[in-house]
């Protein structure tokens, strides 16, 4: 085998016809012949490229509206023949089969028609049958065939054709072909998920993901840990889809914490008011409504001041100069938002190192998707947590029923709970959270730990008194014992939610009865690990 092999001749064939009549015209000058299918040769012909359609090579017409065209052994025998194999020479020139040295294949707009909610027939007529073939038996004859399936790399192509005096190294074949077995299973990985979808198979036998390097990163979670950022997609409204306005790349724990925020913030719709949630560690350290988006982000500053600092925040509406005047008071790692005005963006300018990011909008937070996880030896996958409590849904527990006001504040409390690690215990007042505790092995340590938060901000903001006082409890999951519900109610709570459900709910609300506490089940946790 040798390691450079010349292009002589190439199948076009690409349903993106982005950069095609381009890199045909440079191809051509290099004097390679060009074979192509449909649209594409159109497009080359058009440009006044000479091009041989597939059919004539095939001796067989383009049938059944496209579906059979490349499916012959003058197209596969020409990408799969082994240059120095005698009896592979022997079988092209029996059949009169010429070899093909490049393939340039995009595969049919699958993902694009399923983004845009396209019906069943459209979607099936948009599962690509000729190309993967193509793309896999040319990738698989990588010691001899050059295989190019996205559009970015017809530049690499042709610098590499004019590196090599037309020809291609072994080495540049091994990564194209690697980058095209990537993209058939990619490919593969969102028709069987769409089907499983479609046929409402919930566990199929076989999951396949797949995702588009969007980043590589200086290192992982730690130093010495290596990572990059793979996009699924999707089109999901976060981090994954922002536009990046300023500051240095983003980290592996910058996006992780960033899509916590931001995914927590679209929970509170911008129609009922401004919001802002800060993160530390995926976890939030302060969210809050406000009148204003300067308010809310200063009331949930004052939530705890301390944890903010380097945090991450998240805004359900476009940013404005005096929230970010705001903002950077203290350092702070990211900001993201739907969107941010000019004059905010001005402000932002002066701080190199803040990263602010927008989206165009907010993702649903109750829409359906897929969330796993690792675990030795496999994967834990599940529905996306986007549980949601219709109007009317809670049931009173205990004697006396909350108040209007405190019913709002308990609703505010449940949403920041869904995320929040668990154990999660989070006091609410006045839409904005006051004490949070997160991720402890036990609920009553996140009872301590939140109201000990609050009596620090009281000491720190000057008040008489801790914000809990009066103030909205939320327990992700039911409290096992009133242990922590006292917890609760000596931090000054007066209302509780939570899920119930437990063998002594009994006596957790005859414990809430005897304080005069108000305490309403939701039915349903939020377990968040």
């Amino acid at each position: 085998m040798t390691d450079l092999h010349p292009v002589r001749r190439a199948l076009l064939s690409v349903s993106d016809k982005t950069g095609l009549v381009d890199l045909g015209r440079a191809l051509a000058g290099r004097g390679v012949e060009l074979l192509s299918t449909g649209g594409s040769a159109r497009a080359l012909r058009e440009a006044g490229l000479a091009v041989r359609d597939v059919a004539e090579v095939t001796g067989f017409p383009e049938m059944m509206d496209g579906r059979v065209k490349t499916l012959h052994p003058m197209v596969h025998g020409g990408l799969l023949a082994l240059r120095d194999d005698d009896a592979h020479l022997t079988a092209m020139d029996e059949h009169g089969i010429g070899g093909i040295d490049l393939l340039v294949v995009n595969l049919y707009p699958f993902e694009a028609a399923l983004a845009r909610g396209a019906g069943h027939d459209e979607m099936v007529e948009n599962i690509d049958i000729g190309g993967p073939a193509m793309i896999r038996a040319a990738a698989k004859n990588h010691a001899f065939v050059t295989t190019v399936v996205d559009v970015e790399d017809y530049d690499a192509l042709l610098a590499e054709l004019e590196a090599n005096d037309g020809r291609t190294s072994y080495a540049f074949r091994q990564r194209f072909a690697q980058a095209a077995y990537a993209r058939t299973a990619a490919y593969d990985a969102a028709v069987s998920t769409w089907m499983a979808d479609a046929i409402g198979q919930d566990t199929p036998r076989r999951r396949a993901f797949a995702g588009e390097l969007a980043q590589t990163m200086r290192y992982g979670e730690n130093p010495h840990q290596s990572a990059a950022f793979y996009t699924d997609g999707s089109g999901r409204p976060g981090v994954a889809t922002a536009v990046q306005h300023q500051g240095k790349a983003l980290s592996y724990n910058n996006i992780n914490d960033t899509d916590a925020a931001f995914e927590l913030v679209a929970e509170f719709a911008p129609g009922d008011g401004p919001v802002c949630a800060i993160i530390k560690h995926a976890n939030p350290c302060g969210v809050a409504r406000g009148a204003t988006l300067s308010e809310a982000y200063r009331k949930a500053f004052d939530c705890d001041r301390t944890s903010a600092f380097g945090g991450i925040v998240a805004l359900n509406m476009d940013l404005d100069e005096q929230t970010a005047k705001a903002i950077t008071g203290i350092f702070t790692e990211v900001v993201i938002a739907p969107g941010a005005t000019e004059a905010a963006r001005a402000v932002f300018a002066a701080k190199t190192n803040l990263r602010l990011l927008t989206t165009g909008g907010l993702p649903d937070p109750k829409s359906g998707s897929l969330a796993f996880r690792q675990v030795a030896g496999g994967l834990l996958v599940q529905d996306r947590d986007n549980g949601h409590l219709p109007e009317g849904d809670l049931k009173t527990a205990t004697r006396r029923a909350p108040t209007n006001s405190e019913l709002t504040d308990l609703r505010f409390a449940w949403t920041v709970a869904k995320h929040v690690k668990s154990n999660a215990i989070v006091y609410a007042k006045d839409g904005a959270t006051v004490g949070i505790g997160a991720g402890q092995m036990s609920r009553l340590d996140s009872a301590l730990i939140a109201a000990k938060k609050a009596e620090r901000m009281a000491e720190a903001l000057g008040l008489p008194e801790p914000l809990t006082k009066g103030s909205a409890v939320a327990s992700d999951a039911f409290f096992p014992f009133a242990d922590g519900l006292m917890e609760a109610v000596a931090a000054g709570a007066t209302t509780v939610i939570q899920p119930g459900g437990s063998m002594r709910d009994d006596e957790v609300i005859a414990a809430a009865d005897d304080a005069g506490l108000a305490m309403v089940f939701t039915g349903m946790r939020h377990f968040r690990h």
